[in-house]
């Protein structure tokens, strides 16, 4: 037998393996094995940490994964600033732009301890916003030598950044939380850059919002991505194994998932804790649609 070559065409390409064709493949391990135990899925924590979580989702249908991640983008609330008052604005950067950045600027706020804005209310209450300042003028360093030529260094405030955000309490929120936790979530975001004499004065308040309202609510990014499964057809063993191994990246004869799923954190929310967020969002949704239904065959009989 020439083993110096294979013919792909003798191994399927599986592109999803839903929960259906799992439990098939079980029940017929199960024959084969003795072995009554059968699990429908399988979920696997590859790598978490506060900024990411990737997660194997085994035997699950892809709508599935696809509903967290939708759920992730537009119905995980976090905190944005939405309204900014300008009351002096010098600089080359236009008002609306530099609202618009303020809007995008990712804050350490935690969402859960804060109570979506009646879009009717005048005032800004602490149980549903918070405030920040922002008060910098572009002025001459007296530190920098004569023969100074960089702009950055011959002027003190030349870059505006993300940093320079002052939290200004309203109500009792000095009682329940620290600034640290008040501040934007990167100290280093670029807002503008000013020359001398430049100033910029403004007010910005931040509220509770979701990502199908506005991008900027977003908690972070969420993808996937289908991991196909190699099925033999016929047995391989010795030179044919070896060499069916090398046509692949390493591990890859061996995988069985199906999706693996990202979740990419940019809020104050965990990696992790977005996840929590939409399991319970998932939870509620599904509950309503089963008490719609039982609602429904009540109305029938």
């Amino acid at each position: 037998m020439d083993t110096g070559r294979l013919k792909m065409e003798e191994f399927q390409l599986v592109h999803e393996l839903d929960a259906n064709s799992l439990r098939k493949r079980t029940e017929s391990k199960d024959k084969r094995t003795g072995d009554s135990d059968t699990d429908e899925g399988e979920i696997k924590i590859m790598n978490m940490d506060d900024a990411e979580l990737e997660i194997d989702f085994i035997g699950f249908h892809i709508s599935l994964v696809n509903a967290y991640r939708r759920i992730i983008l537009a119905e995980v609330a976090t905190m944005a600033i939405e309204k900014v008052y300008m009351y002096n604005n010098t600089s080359i950067v236009q008002d609306e732009v530099l609202a618009h950045r303020l809007g995008l600027v990712p804050l350490k706020v935690d969402p859960r301890f804060f109570e979506f804005r009646n879009k009717d209310e005048t005032e800004w209450g602490a149980q549903d916003s918070v405030k920040y300042e922002l008060k910098v003028r572009c002025c001459k360093n007296p530190q920098a030598g004569p023969d100074e030529t960089n702009p950055d260094v011959m002027y003190s405030n030349r870059k505006v950044l993300s940093s320079q955000l002052k939290w200004i309490p309203l109500g009792n929120q000095t009682d329940i939380f620290k600034e640290a936790s008040m501040q934007p979530l990167h100290d280093d975001i670029l807002l503008a850059k000013m020359n001398k004499g430049h100033e910029i004065n403004l007010e910005a308040y931040a509220v509770k919002g979701l990502g199908s309202d506005h991008a900027k609510f977003q908690p972070g990014l969420c993808w996937y991505r289908m991991l196909p499964e190699v099925e033999l057809t016929r047995e391989v063993e010795g030179e044919e194994a070896d060499l069916l191994q090398k046509c692949f990246s390493p591990g890859v004869i061996d995988i069985v998932t199906t999706s693996e799923v990202y979740v990419e954190s940019q809020s104050a929310l965990k990696s992790h804790e977005i996840l929590e967020e939409a399991v319970s969002i998932m939870i509620g949704k599904c509950d309503l649609l089963l008490a719609e239904i039982d609602k429904h065959m009540e109305m029938e009989t």
